[in-house]
Formats: structure tokens, sequence, C-alpha cells
């Protein structure tokens, strides 16, 4: 799946309540960030699993009428204080009821945002990206040169990558560069197009 041409406009189209796909690429894109934060947060699987149903039905109603604005947030502070919400919601009752989360789109009023960012979710969203960018590259990248790049995140050394994949340090690096710029392409991709989505109006 290429993030360039699928990803655009991925906000705007969850509010038109007839494109199911954009909303099943919407949950399968933010689904597996937001229990990862909750089990960072020191919430069970299970329960972070029932966290993660409780934030996306609440999505579902609350982004048919999500206007976004740049200049009063980004979309990941809006996420992270409705995911925050639900973890500290599920932490102050015993048998947390699947109710509507308080998902108020007003990104100003938000304590914890661009200003004050909260260092766990900042870094499950670095993360969050840095995954959707591995996907991809493993869909259109040959499996060995994915094999060495993924050895060499794991920091391994570039001549012990070359002699286990039989081939030269010289194309070991190549790889590396390669794939390293098209993560970055894709990650700077992934992130404009959650900053900076079209906004089409469904009559």
């Amino acid at each position: 799946m290429d993030v360039d041409a699928t990803r655009v406009s991925l906000l705007s189209r969850v509010r038109n309540q007839s494109d199911q796909a954009a909303w099943a690429e919407f949950e399968g894109r933010y689904r597996d960030l937001i229990r990862r934060y909750a089990l960072a947060r020191g919430v069970q699987y299970a329960d972070a699993d029932d966290i993660s149903q409780l934030v996306l039905m609440s999505l579902a109603t609350a982004l048919r009428n999500f206007q976004y604005s740049p200049q009063r947030g980004r979309f990941r502070d809006y996420l992270g204080r409705v995911v925050r919400n639900a973890v500290a919601r599920f932490r102050s009752r015993p048998n947390p009821a699947p109710v509507s989360l308080d998902t108020y789109a007003d990104q100003a009023d938000d304590a914890v945002g661009a200003e004050n960012p909260d260092p766990v979710w900042e870094q499950e969203w670095v993360d969050h990206h840095y995954r959707l960018a591995l996907r991809t590259v493993r869909e259109t990248f040959d499996p060995k040169s994915v094999a060495i790049f993924e050895r060499l995140v794991d920091g391994a050394a570039v001549a012990d990558v070359a002699v286990a994949h039989g081939t030269s340090e010289q194309a070991v690096h190549k790889i590396k560069q390669r794939i390293r710029a098209r993560m970055e392409e894709l990650i700077a991709a992934q992130i404009r197009d959650e900053d900076e989505p079209d906004e089409p109006r469904f009559e």
C-alpha cells in the first residue's frame, strides 16, 4: 500500500458516513497506537484492548463533525487527549462502562498539547509512524534488503551483515541508505497528511 496515494484526506474521508473503507483504514492505522499507549501507561493487555475499542467507538461518531484546524493544534494532540481521557476514566472506575468519551474537537482546550507534550504519547506516536513506514517498506522492497536493513537497525555490524547475506559491505551500505531515505519519505508523508488534510464538504 502506497501511503502517498492512499493516506491523503483520510481525516476528511472518515467524516463521510458512507465511506466504510476510510473508517476501516483509520481503525487499522490507529488501533495499535491507542493500545500501545494504554500498555505503556501500565494498563493490562485485555483492558488496553477495551480502551482501544472505547476510543474508536467514540471517534466513529465524533469525527463525523470534526473540523480540523491546524492553527488550533495538531491531530495527534487531539487524539492524544481522547486516549488519555479513556485511560484516566478506566483507572477511575472499577468497571468502566463502554460509554462515549469527551471527544470535543477544540484542540486548543487540550492542557497537554504542543506546548506541554505528554512524553509517553509523543514516543508512542514516533514509534507508530516508524512501524507504519516499515510496513510499507516490507511490502515494497525485496525480502533480502528488508532483512539486511532490520539487522542493521538492531545493531549488527555492516561487515557481519554482509557476510551473513553473501554480499559486499558497499551493497549493505547502499541498501541501508536507500531504505532509510524511503522511510523518511513515508514518515514525512504520514505526518503531513495528518497535519494538513484536505477538507471536502459532504452534504
